[in-house]
């Protein structure tokens, strides 16, 4: 890819997340590297992008108004790509992606629907499972990649996508309701609805960290069991923000007074070595899934 090119995706992922070092891992290079690309071009262009603290990085009004533009060159060369695609035979492919529920959703619709407009033909196999299973189907070739939570397997080649803040949720009427934050160790106080049975889960990772003895009262895979339950003032639960968008459901959620988080990546077992179709679409995530 064209060098300019490389730092405008630069920007506009490290507009994105708010931070070099990710920006870094997203795209393949180093913090330092992605600094120097958006330095080259804010030299070049005799403007500031993104104004530098020590909490990240931030657009500034320059930086704002130039954005949509970038993005259009980029957007521009994807569509330019796939005609050369389609003229040394990607016409057709299929790609493999193994993912879980919340991503599956309410984030790989929208960003199979834009890779979609410049490779209209390709055909997508997507499987839905637990962290594990994911990475045990890209260890054993059964996905050509996969959506997985931060840390993952050393082995594996990864692509950055974001951090997910893990919230409470409760009935309206649930004592809890009319706070602003929740307290993490009051989750242990209330029955408490878990998603799965392997501890394969955000919620297990978050409980073994703080040591939290849970009342469990309920145990499925149906994320929406679980909150119909709550809605029903059954107990509590904690969920991605990802998934709490839409729900037809009467529930609150809070964040924890201590945020919390969940680490997305998209991981391979070689970047270098997956189906041409599945190259370009991992290309294309680097800087397309910020819907």
């Amino acid at each position: 890819m064209d060098s300019t090119l490389i730092k405008y995706r630069a920007f506009l992922v490290a507009a994105r997340l708010g931070s070099f070092t990710k920006a870094g891992e997203a795209l393949g290079y180093s913090q330092s590297g992605i600094s120097r690309m958006i330095a080259d071009l804010e030299h070049a262009w005799n403007v500031k992008l993104l104004e530098r603290d020590r909490g990240g990085v931030r657009l500034t009004s320059e930086g704002h108004e130039l954005a949509p533009a970038i993005q259009a060159v980029c957007d521009e060369h994807g569509r330019l790509q796939a005609r050369v695609d389609a003229m040394i035979g990607l016409e057709s492919g299929l790609i493999r992606i193994g993912t879980v529920t919340s991503v599956a959703t309410h984030w790989l619709p929208s960003i199979i629907k834009h890779f979609r407009e410049d490779y209209p033909n390709i055909d997508y196999e997507i499987t839905t499972r637990g962290y594990s299973e994911v990475e045990r189907m890209i260890a054993e070739g059964q996905v050509d990649c996969g959506f997985v939570r931060l840390p993952t397997r050393p082995s594996f080649d990864t692509v950055y996508l974001g951090r997910d803040e893990l919230k409470v949720v409760m009935a309206a009427d649930h004592p809890m309701a009319s706070a602003d934050r929740f307290p993490i160790r009051a989750l242990g106080e209330y029955p408490f609805m878990t998603i799965d049975k392997q501890g394969d889960s955000d919620i297990a990772a978050m409980l073994d960290k703080f040591g939290i003895q849970i009342q469990s009262s309920m145990t499925t895979w149906d994320d929406y069991a679980v909150f119909a339950m709550v809605e029903k003032g059954l107990g509590i639960s904690v969920q991605p923000s990802l998934i709490l968008q839409r729900l037809p459901f009467n529930i609150v959620a809070k964040s924890f007074e201590e945020p919390q988080y969940r680490e997305l990546a998209l991981a391979m077992r070689n970047r270098n070595t997956v189906p041409l179709a599945t190259r370009r679409f991992i290309d294309y995530l680097g800087y397309r899934n910020d819907e």
